[in-house]
């Protein structure tokens, strides 16, 4: 991302694989590979680089970068990952998401700040994708939603944010999570100059779909008839389609 004229960030998530044996992910002990999360600045346009250097993860364990960086008008980063389990790891998983705030560019972090996790574990919020709120300071999270116990994928979950900063550093005031009503898995929000909230899902169910749906009112409702399907797919794969009856340890 171009946080200044002439200043680039590269974030990239790095595993572990000096094993080449082993998947990213230990379907025994539901764990995935030790990881990463780098970042790289050019102050170029792109022309050279610096070297890569590691992300502040504090003490989570099996973090993985989850969507793009986004940027407030004052300059202020986040960038969205999760955390659950390392490979190795015969423990409980527990499933959270987070963002890192940054306010000079790139060249510090804050500690990880929590914005989704279930207090009973029972529920996980995957794969989080931010957008900038209307106002100073707001966020728009979406979440590929999956219920552990029942083994099913839920409907796209939702939470409104905003950043606080103080003497004390960095903290999220979050409004409580939201079930919309649109089915689907991986969903990427935007705020509209007019106040609409604008949602991208994949949906894998039968046929898979690619929509783009719009709420006028912060994401309350999600009208079907103001949804637009973009692209739909007929995928043959079992393990890849549908909702219900999902295994989290074969995905």
């Amino acid at each position: 991302m171009e946080v200044s004229p002439g200043r680039l960030l590269l974030f990239a998530g790095w595993f572990d694989r000096s094993d080449p044996d082993r998947p990213l992910f230990d379907p025994i002990t539901e764990g995935i590979l030790k990881s990463k999360q780098l970042l790289a600045v050019s102050t170029d346009d792109g022309l050279s680089w610096s070297s890569w250097r590691e992300l502040p993860m504090a003490d989570l364990k099996g973090c993985a970068i989850t969507g793009p960086a986004v940027q407030w008008d004052d300059g202020t980063i986040a960038l969205a990952f999760e955390s659950f389990k390392e490979f190795d790891d015969l423990g409980l998983g527990r499933h959270a998401a987070w963002m890192l705030l940054s306010h000079d560019g790139g060249e510090t972090f804050s500690s990880p700040l929590l914005v989704a996790q279930h207090p009973e574990h029972e529920v996980y919020y995957w794969d989080q994708r931010l957008c900038i709120g209307s106002e100073h300071g707001e966020w728009t999270a979406l979440f590929w939603t999956h219920h552990l116990s029942e083994k099913r994928d839920l409907n796209v979950h939702l939470r409104h944010g905003s950043r606080v900063k103080s003497a004390a550093g960095d903290r999220l005031k979050l409004q409580p999570i939201q079930t919309t009503s649109i089915p689907g898995q991986i969903a990427a929000p935007l705020w509209l100059n007019d106040d609409r909230l604008l949602a991208f899902v994949v949906d894998r169910d039968r046929p898979g779909t690619m929509t783009l749906w719009c709420s006028t009112d912060s994401g309350a409702s999600w009208p079907q008839e103001n949804r637009l399907i973009v692209h739909t797919h007929d995928e043959q794969a079992m393990l890849s389609q549908g909702k219900e009856n999902v295994d989290f340890k074969q995905y």
